[in-house]
């Protein structure tokens, strides 16, 4: 089984040295170890984690602006850490969590979880990461099911418009129409019997082969 693949980012080489270790033992790959929030964010857009493990407190970016960044990115789930409990630091991660889920597609608004845990707290560390994982892996999923729909869509667009053109053509050739006058009446049918166009054009070509027959 493959092992998660996380970034580190604190400027305390010693705290990154303790979540290596930690982390490690948790079972997770530490790929990259930053010191401030904007290496991070680079870091990130270049080995494309499974999670990203920030403090709060950074200099040049701190953790929450890179959170934001990566978020609407859609780079990787974050989770937070903060030694302390300051109440407006909580605030704030609260309030870019609801900005990124406002400002996302709803695909993808489970994508970042900015969660505040103790960095001595292992299970902590891992229940977060573990939360952000799933919500990421839930949202991709929610995406691709968006595209499959788009290429369903768009499949069936294609053949909807193979099958009335084809109709028009029948039309054009049985009632001397033209192009636009059978589309119209094509499209009247439809109105009219309450069928998709798709339909009426199977029952026109139906029709044709039958008559032929």
């Amino acid at each position: 089984m493959e092992r998660t693949r996380v970034i580190i980012a604190d400027d305390e080489s010693l705290i990154r040295m303790d979540l290596r270790e930690m982390l490690t033992n948790l079972g997770y790959l530490v790929v990259g170890e930053v010191a401030d929030g904007r290496s991070a964010v680079n870091q990130a857009r270049e080995l494309r984690p499974d999670v990203v493990i920030m403090d709060i407190k950074m200099p040049d970016m701190d953790g929450i602006d890179a959170a934001r960044v990566l978020t609407e990115e859609r780079v990787a789930p974050v989770v937070l850490l903060s030694a302390y409990s300051q109440r407006e630091l909580v605030q704030r991660a609260e309030r870019s969590r609801s900005a990124a889920e406002r400002s996302a597609p709803v695909t993808m608004r489970a994508l970042s979880r900015l969660a505040l845990v103790i960095p001595s707290r292992p299970n902590a560390i891992r229940m977060h990461v573990e939360a952000a994982m799933a919500a990421a892996a839930l949202a991709r999923f929610a995406e691709f099911k968006d595209l499959q729909k788009q290429v369903n869509d768009l499949a069936e667009a294609l053949e909807t418009r193979k099958l009335v053109d084809r109709a028009k053509g029948i039309l054009m050739d049985k009632q001397g129409l033209t192009e636009a006058e059978a589309f119209r009446k094509i499209q009247k049918m439809s109105m009219d019997n309450r069928k998709p166009m798709k339909e009426v054009a199977e029952a026109i070509i139906l029709a044709h082969q039958v008559g032929q027959g």
